[in-house]
């Protein structure tokens, strides 16, 4: 797949060479020149100077044999403008753009831009990592109704199947990192002392999540 991204920084400097190594096709676009000495080593695609609005120069970068274009510059507007152009212009299936206000990233959620909030994901792994019964999610949907919830197993659910670990349209378990590997819940998977759970859950219920941890499987 062909791939434009806009936006030549510390991220799209990753993306780019992460693209290319999957054997993508990559087109970067940055204002500035001097960006692109901060792609990989041998680094074999595109490089075009512009701004990733601009019409022309996506047409330059391919845009219209691409199958995904990412705007990740260090402007919230010219993403925005970017990604605009690249699904309403030209039909892109696939568009991503990063957004650094939260509250922003919403509301183009909603009109069907996806994004990715830097501030609010930064903020919510912090939380996270100093609370001790965390209440934050990984990861919402745009409505901010359903979320991707982390929890360390608590000790009643060690030695117990975790397939009893759910209630249908409230919470169920994904899956599990145990020992720095994560893993797909199966049926037959049972607790272990130390397992962080990864679970989907209705955020507006999660008191029922929490009571159904802190209780165990006999309940």
């Amino acid at each position: 797949m062909h791939v434009v991204v806009i936006g030549c920084g510390r991220v799209g400097s990753e993306l780019a060479g992460a693209l290319e190594r999957m054997e993508h096709t990559v087109a970067v676009i940055d204002k500035k020149k001097d960006a692109f000495s901060r792609l990989p080593k041998g680094f074999g695609g595109y490089r075009l100077v512009g701004f990733g609005f601009d019409r022309d120069t996506l047409e330059a970068a391919g845009v219209r044999d691409a199958g995904a274009v990412a705007a990740v510059t260090s402007g919230d507007n010219s993403n925005i403008m970017a990604a605009r152009v690249a699904r309403e212009t030209f039909d892109v299936e696939h568009v991503v753009a990063r957004i650094y206000d939260p509250r922003r990233a919403v509301i183009y959620q909603r009109l069907g831009i996806p994004t990715v909030a830097t501030v609010a994901w930064t903020t919510e792994q912090v939380l996270r990592r100093l609370l001790p019964t965390p209440s934050v999610a990984d990861w919402t949907d745009a409505a901010g109704g359903v979320g991707l919830v982390e929890r360390n197993l608590p000790a009643v659910w060690a030695g117990k199947k975790l397939d009893g670990l759910g209630e249908p349209g409230v919470f169920s378990l994904a899956a599990v990192t145990r020992l720095g590997a994560g893993q797909v819940v199966r049926p037959d998977l049972v607790g272990q002392e130390g397992d962080i759970l990864h679970l989907m859950a209705n955020l507006a219920n999660l008191d029922v999540l929490e009571s159904k941890l802190a209780k165990g499987p006999e309940h």
